[in-house]
């Protein structure tokens, strides 16, 4: 791992998570490859050999408004690859922080690692001018499904037939207030995630 592994976004459990650069991207994609259960359900195949890098140069689409792309590393005391997260500040709309992949190594599963990742991403986030966090989730996805809800995401759409790799999904659009702030004042903001907008 390239990045500077002293300045930590946030920690847990002796986990450091820190922010990450292209040159980390053999590292995450030797966790993707050891890790392939999402894209084998997203996609439908293994990690591609430039999976990695294909996820830190993907573009937002035309005329999306954002701050940063953050691409996150939590690394054990170690610098072993315990989870990857990809995230978008700012994204439609400022104060909207979008999740755009959250995975959790597969020898951690079942640990409630999970729970303890995201509890302390949502504070960094939060700390650092997070109102929402929105992120989308395969329908039949039962399990990340279940987590998010149990996380306090609630949903506000669905897309229908979105193209994954060889696949097609439905995906829950999720969305949790971090300041209790009601729906409407988010669905004001962010108008595509209105059941009602095109």
């Amino acid at each position: 791992m390239s990045s500077d592994q002293t300045h930590a976004l946030f920690e847990i459990n002796g986990d450091k998570a820190i922010a990450l650069t292209p040159a980390d991207v053999p590292t995450i994609q030797a966790f993707f490859e050891k890790n392939p259960e999402y894209f084998l359900m997203a996609e439908g195949t293994s990690p591609g050999p430039t999976q990695a890098e294909e996820e830190f140069e993907q573009a937002l689409p035309p005329g999306w408004s954002f701050t940063q792309k953050w691409s996150i590393a939590a690394l054990d005391a170690h610098g072993k690859v315990d989870a990857y997260i990809a995230m978008v500040s700012d994204m439609l709309a400022p104060g909207v922080w979008h999740l755009g992949l959250f995975m959790v190594s597969t020898d951690k599963h079942g640990q409630g690692y999970a729970t303890q990742i995201y509890e302390a991403l949502e504070a960094w986030v939060k700390a650092s001018g997070a109102q929402w966090l929105r992120l989308g989730v395969f329908v039949g996805n039962t399990r990340a499904e279940r987590f998010w809800q149990r996380c306090g995401y609630v949903e506000v759409r669905r897309r229908h037939g979105v193209p994954f790799g060889e696949r097609t999904h439905d995906v829950r659009v999720m969305v949790k207030p971090l300041t209790g702030a009601p729906l409407t004042d988010y669905l004001k903001r962010v108008t595509r995630d209105h059941p009602d907008s095109a």
